[in-house]
């Protein structure tokens, strides 16, 4: 199999593809051959003679066929592999951290359906980047032998990080064995690998998980798309919230990267108001500290964070690997104290955690902090009371129809610049770092381009109700005068 048939398989920072077959005009693409390929790659990559090499995937019906490949693969290149079974994604970082790992390999596709599936790379420095993962394709082609037969060994980490996360709570309460006692705490896993954080984080420790949904795994994720950004699944888990009258609700994505939460009236604490409630849990020990965030985050956010928190609000790019990665220049270059980088998807990164997008540790800082809450009768929603939300959001995605199209969105991104400056009642931001926001009087929209797609995505937001469709017609009668793009999604009758 040549190069140029895998660099198709390339998803930003990870390896994704058709895993399954059975769904009309989708063909495997993950077969052994191209896995075994790409496990030895990584292995030569890596460069490190006889590695100890950690393997867990997520419960995906074609996980222990691409994992068992990735595992005979480099066990024959020499490596001594670790099987994990059935793990989360960042579990398989930390066991660089807690077992000396030189490398760890995660099998997942994250929250997308349950016939693709991936792989995502780590080092002791933590996950690959793009660059490191189109040099670990080129070496596909080339392919050098082990000098000896490695092994490999089951080890049941997921109970080792349960116990590392337990651990945490316990130091941060100091009371005793069962500090979540008096709490009921549900969590709906939607089917995929975070089940384990019911039964083997919160149960011991004493809290009543009894109104918790969807924790065993199933590959096939009946219920719901495990995805805390899904509307559907989002519902499903501030309905359990409030029929198990829980004091805080958890939703988890598919390989538990991902996390989102509901206050006990079924209050949604997701997207802006997940990176404020991070933002407080992060600056709490860190005053002043610098908040990197992608670049849809709303103007109250920003308020909140510099106002009320006395924090700097830092926007950056859409990718959650971007933020962590501009995180870690802002603290290595500018001197800059940054205690989280984090998403609107809800990747978190918390710099006390090795820059790494946990799920199960924002989920275990903000139960730690509910705990200290419930002993002054207030709960984790009041801690984010103040963040003004937007009367109405939307989001507009345009086809560019030019076959450069990234020369087409740059073109049409200069030229939004210009139509800004000639408008009386625009401004531009004076913190763009991706593509161009703009203020009215009464909201904000913010045009880009994305990084792999021929897509330009138009995000809105307007501080009174009925406004955002007059943004939404300013900004349609700009592209009425722009050449290579579908302007369809305006749904405009002319």
């Amino acid at each position: 199999m040549k190069n140029m048939n895998l660099s198709k398989l390339k998803s930003g920072t990870d390896i994704r593809g058709v895993a399954v077959e059975g769904e009309k005009g989708q063909s495997v693409e993950l077969t052994n051959e191209a896995v075994d390929l790409i496990a030895r790659a990584f292995y030569c990559w890596l460069d490190i003679k006889n590695p100890v090499i950690a393997v867990g995937r997520d419960c995906r019906i074609s996980g222990e066929r691409i994992s068992g490949a990735v595992m005979d693969a480099l066990c024959d290149m020499g490596a001594k592999v670790l099987d994990f079974s059935l793990c989360t994604t960042p579990a398989m970082f930390m066991s660089t951290v807690l077992l000396n790992c030189d490398a760890a390999i995660s099998v997942t596709a994250s929250h997308h359906p349950y016939n693709r599936n991936g792989l995502k790379f780590f080092t002791k420095q933590g996950g690959l980047d793009g660059k490191n993962i189109s040099e670990i394709l080129a070496l596909c082609d080339n392919i050098k032998k082990g000098d000896s037969k490695g092994s490999i060994e089951k080890i049941d980490f997921l109970s080792q990080y349960a116990a590392y996360l337990r651990d945490m709570i316990c130091s941060a309460l100091d009371k005793g064995e069962r500090p979540l006692q008096g709490l009921k705490i549900s969590c709906d896993a939607g089917n995929g690998a975070g089940g384990f954080y019911a039964s083997d984080v919160l149960a011991p420790l004493g809290a009543d998980v009894s109104g918790s949904i969807n924790l065993t795994p199933d590959g096939m994720f009946p219920n719901h798309i495990p995805n805390p950004e899904n509307e559907y699944a989002m519902s499903c888990a501030c309905k359990m919230t409030t029929d198990s009258s829980a004091d805080l609700g958890i939703i988890f994505d598919t390989d538990v990267d991902r996390a989102g939460a509901v206050g006990p009236d079924g209050t949604e604490i997701n997207r802006n108001r997940l990176v404020a409630l991070a933002s407080v849990l992060a600056l709490e020990d860190c005053k002043g500290g610098v908040i990197v965030t992608d670049s849809v985050t709303s103007s109250g956010l920003k308020t909140f964070i510099e106002e009320n928190l006395g924090g700097e609000h830092y926007r950056f790019k859409r990718g959650y690997k971007n933020v962590i990665d501009e995180a870690i220049r802002l603290e290595n270059e500018d001197g800059k104290v940054c205690p989280l980088a984090i998403e609107t998807s809800g990747h978190a990164a918390f710099k006390k955690n090795y820059f790494l997008d946990d799920g199960a540790y924002l989920i275990t800082r903000i139960i730690i902090k509910l705990a200290q809450l419930k002993s002054e009768g207030k709960s984790i929603g009041d801690l984010v009371k103040d963040l003004k939300e937007p009367a109405e959001r939307k989001e507009i995605r345009l086809n560019i129809l030019e076959p450069d199209f990234k020369a087409c969105g740059e073109k049409v991104i200069e030229n939004l610049k210009e139509f800004v400056k000639s408008s009386d009642n625009l401004t531009e931001a004076d913190d763009n770092r991706e593509g161009v926001r703009v203020y009215t009087d009464y909201g904000w929209f913010l045009l880009r381009l994305s990084v792999h797609d021929p897509v330009m995505p138009l995000n809105f937001e307007s501080d009174i109700k009925g406004k955002n469709e007059e943004m939404i017609n300013l900004v349609y009668s700009f592209f009425k005068t722009q050449e290579g793009i579908d302007l369809s999604p305006f749904n405009k009758g002319e």
